[in-house]
């Protein structure tokens, strides 16, 4: 059976996805490590950081909407590489993308007793992740309708926190705030400033910047239980893209103007911190005494939006990877609400042993976990540009033409060949911050085991099964969601 026969319920708005995709980005790397980015390459290397990787995003966006529209499907990033690429590709990828959302949704029940902690000091920390892994489980369980409206009311919060900082920090620029005049562009003259270092520390603030843009494919994920997904999904991809980038971009600016790069405060990125945050930073410098409480529930409302989303994208790939035969048959039963049960318990309580594992001596158990599925996202976008990139050329090969398409990426080749370039650029960049000064073997180790243990799925289900990558004229592409032939004008074939 073909991961696009659909059981799941169409039940998600146009608003549902724009939440999703900014539910899924919009989180503590914003919140926490933004400021980072500003420390390691100055105020003009973190934009000009910030811009190339929405550059990047935006051909990332524009690619997966173009395939979601025509076969809208959820886990689609499996379901494209194993179509458009090879079934080994499908495979590899979409296992390393459930454990990476599996180990999100972990990491988060440790956020969130590090964040209530703030409020309630005395109260064991694994009561409140007990309580948030009952809201998430509750919140799936339900309906894809009740996660769309969770998740579009935690993300509204999260855009609103984002949104007062913004106008906070554009205030205090101007002097309007916090007492001491004016500031404008002054810290972009400071020391080194404004470009910092060299190129490695530019390319390492492209993995900090890379990690807080995840989560923007999350919304064609969702693409199986859309609506209208012809018409759905590429609203979504352009209004979410315009506001990332201005979120982001507009963050960064003012930091980068309110906060000069030798700022050590800057280089914090611990959940048990949240007084140095430069969000914190900021509404302090504007005279606003309440700021690390206003901080902190906007990371725990961050914290729960990217569980909840973590935990509906894991069990929809999981649910696509058994309905390619790649997981157990049982993960893919639904109930009478279109929810894949078994798949959403599954992933929670392996979520629920990973997150006690790190409870147990040091923790290097969930550390080497977390480590292993660090790349996932960089390898998950990779795939996506080349599965894009064959897709048009199995379209051509075929005859169908760019006209019959509801939706089309534009700059194609350029798109993809950009994004798996840069996402190879970032991969092997990584490696810079462990061997610049002295070779940290074992960090570099940690930080590497996610690619090997894609790479032994990938070659173990290719002996396996032996795949090949599909030739063009073979790809299948009989069940695509195409305009119909009395609604297309003659335009030529893909290109």
């Amino acid at each position: 059976m073909k991961s696009s026969d659909n059981d799941l319920k169409r039940v998600l708005k146009s608003r549902h996805l724009n939440m999703i995709a900014l539910g899924g980005t919009i989180g503590t790397g914003l919140f926490l490590s933004s400021g980072a980015t500003v420390s390691m390459a100055g105020p003009g290397g973190a934009l000009l950081a910030f811009i190339l990787m929405g550059v990047m995003i935006y051909f990332l966006m524009t690619s997966m909407g173009e395939m979601s529209t025509a076969l809208p499907v959820s886990g689609s990033i499996q379901t494209f590489a194993s179509r458009f690429v090879d079934p080994a590709l499908g495979f590899s990828v979409g296992w390393m993308f459930w454990l990476s959302y599996m180990l999100t949704i972990a990491s988060e029940l440790s956020a969130a007793a590090i964040l209530m902690a703030y409020w309630f000091p005395n109260v064991n920390g694994l009561i409140w992740s007990a309580i948030g892994m009952v809201i998430l489980l509750l919140l799936n369980v339900l309906s894809a309708k009740a996660f769309g409206e969770a998740e579009f009311w935690f993300a509204g919060i999260k855009v609103v926190v984002v949104i007062i900082f913004i106008v906070v920090g554009v205030l205090t620029i101007f002097g309007i705030l916090g007492g001491s005049g004016p500031i404008g562009l002054k810290n972009f003259t400071v020391g080194d400033a404004p470009f910092v270092g060299n190129i490695g520390s530019f390319i390492s603030v492209f993995m900090v910047v890379g990690f807080s843009f995840m989560g923007t494919e999350l919304v064609t994920v969702a693409a199986g239980e859309s609506e209208n997904p012809s018409k759905n999904i590429p609203k979504a991809i352009k209004s979410v893209f315009w506001r990332i980038l201005i979120f982001y971009i507009g963050t960064i600016f003012v930091i980068a103007c309110v906060i000069p790069y030798t700022d050590p405060n800057l280089l914090n990125m611990d959940l048990d911190t949240i007084a140095v945050s430069p969000f914190t930073l900021i509404f302090e410098k504007a005279g606003m005494a309440v700021a690390a409480a206003f901080v902190n529930a906007g990371i725990l409302t961050s914290v729960l939006s990217c569980g909840n989303s973590g935990l509906y994208s894991a069990t929809r790939m999981l649910y696509a990877l058994s309905k390619d035969h790649m997981a157990p048959k049982v993960f893919s039963k639904v109930n009478k609400g279109g929810v894949p049960i078994a798949a959403i318990i599954f992933t929670t309580i392996l979520s629920s042993v990973c997150f006690l594992s790190s409870l147990v001596g040091e923790g290097n158990i969930y550390l080497y976990l977390i480590s292993s599925a660090g790349l996932t996202g960089f390898i998950c976008w990779g795939a996506i540009a080349w599965s894009h990139y064959r897709f048009r050329k199995g379209c051509k090969a075929q005859g169908i033409r760019l006209s019959q398409f509801h939706y089309t990426a534009k700059l194609f080749p350029f798109g993809p060949i950009m994004a798996m370039a840069l996402t190879i650029l970032i991969i092997i960049g990584q490696s810079l911050s462990y061997i610049s000064d002295k070779v940290d073997v074992s960090g570099l180790m940690i930080a590497y085991l996610g690619v090997p243990v894609f790479i032994i799925a990938l070659v173990w289900y290719k002996v396996k099964n032996k795949t090949k990558i599909i030739p063009y004229d073979q790809m299948d592409l009989s069940d695509l969601n195409l305009k119909d032939d009395e609604d297309v004008e003659h335009s030529g074939e893909c290109n």
